[in-house]
């Protein structure tokens, strides 16, 4: 007799992004690449991390980097913004108000 035994879905134990989440980082990607500000993106998922990374130039390093690390998520907040050198740009506990500090780049005054 043989047993059947179903794949996996996913790495056990892995992070990601739930869909509300990955569509609003999506759609400030979309704004951005629109403004001539990005060109290329990727995404990295770890048993730690999940991360999301703009990069104005494919061989460039990323110009931004949103993490996501719910192990942090009592402490400073899961959410991390870094900017192109590896500095911490917004911590906090919700996705809109970390995106906001990239999103101010795109208001523009209007006289």
């Amino acid at each position: 007799m043989s047993n059947i035994v179903p794949l996996p879905l996913g790495k056990a134990g892995q992070v990601g992004f739930e869909r509300i989440e990955l569509s609003r980082i999506m759609d400030l990607y979309g704004r951005m690449v629109a403004a001539g500000e990005w060109r290329d993106y990727a995404m990295d998922f770890d048993k730690d991390a999940a991360s999301f990374s703009a990069f104005r130039r494919a061989a460039e390093r990323p110009q931004m980097r949103v993490e996501k690390r719910p192990s942090l998520r009592g402490r400073q907040g899961m959410w991390t913004l870094f900017g192109e050198v590896g500095q911490v740009l917004k911590r906090g506990h919700e996705l809109p108000g970390v995106l906001a500090v990239i999103e101010r780049r795109l208001l523009k005054i209007v006289e």
